[in-house]
C-alpha cells in the first residue's frame, strides 16, 4: 500500500524550506517560492491535512539543560510478545531520559536514545530502568560524541 502524496515543485521547495526553519512567515515562505502568500497557506495546509507535514518540533541542547552524555542503548526483550512489549514500551517513553525509542528488526529489538547527567548516571539507568526488567534479556550501550543534522527529507527521485 502506498500512502505517498503527489508533490510538484512548488511543494517540494516549500518543505525544504520549512525543514530548515519552521518558523518562516507566509510571506516570505510565498516569496522563496514564487507564489502567492494566499497560495503559500493554502499549500502548506493541504500538506499538514495530508498527513505530510506532521508538526513543528523544539529542539533543545540537553548539555545546557544538564544532561551533557548521550548513548544510544540496544536492547533485546525477551520474550519479545506483546503483553510485555506494550508496558515495556510505555515505561522507557515515560523515563525523562528517554530522547527517542525505536522498534528495530534484527538481533536487538529496541534502541533508546538517552539524556544524562554523566557516567554514573548512565550507569543507574542502565541497572535501575533496563536490566532490572524481567524482559530485558541484554543492554549494549554506546557513547554519542557527536550528532550532526541531515536532510531535509524529501521523496525520492
Amino acid at each position: 500500500m502506498n500512502d505517498s502524496v503527489a508533490l510538484d515543485p512548488v511543494d517540494l521547495e516549500l518543505l525544504r524550506l520549512l525543514q530548515n526553519d519552521a518558523r518562516m512567515t507566509y510571506r516570505d515562505l510565498s516569496a522563496a517560492v514564487g507564489v502567492a502568500p494566499s497560495t503559500c497557506l493554502d499549500r502548506v495546509t493541504r500538506l499538514r491535512r495530508s498527513g505530510v507535514i506532521l508538526g513543528q518540533e523544539l529542539r533543545l541542547d540537553a548539555s545546557r539543560l544538564g544532561r551533557p552524555l548521550q548513548a544510544l542503548l540496544s536492547v533485546q526483550v525477551r520474550p519479545h510478545r506483546r503483553e510485555l512489549v506494550g508496558p515495556f514500551v510505555e515505561r522507557i517513553r515515560a523515563l525523562p531520559e528517554s530522547r527517542a525509542l525505536f522498534h528495530l528488526a534484527g538481533p536487538e529489538d529496541y534502541l533508546v536514545h538517552v539524556a544524562v547527567t554523566g557516567t554514573s548516571d548512565l550507569q543507574r539507568l542502565v541497572l535501575d530502568e533496563f536490566t532490572s526488567r524481567k524482559e530485558v534479556a541484554r543492554v549494549e550501550t554506546r557513547l554519542i560524541f557527536q550528532r550532526w543534522e541531515c536532510g531535509p527529507l524529501l521523496p525520492p527521485g
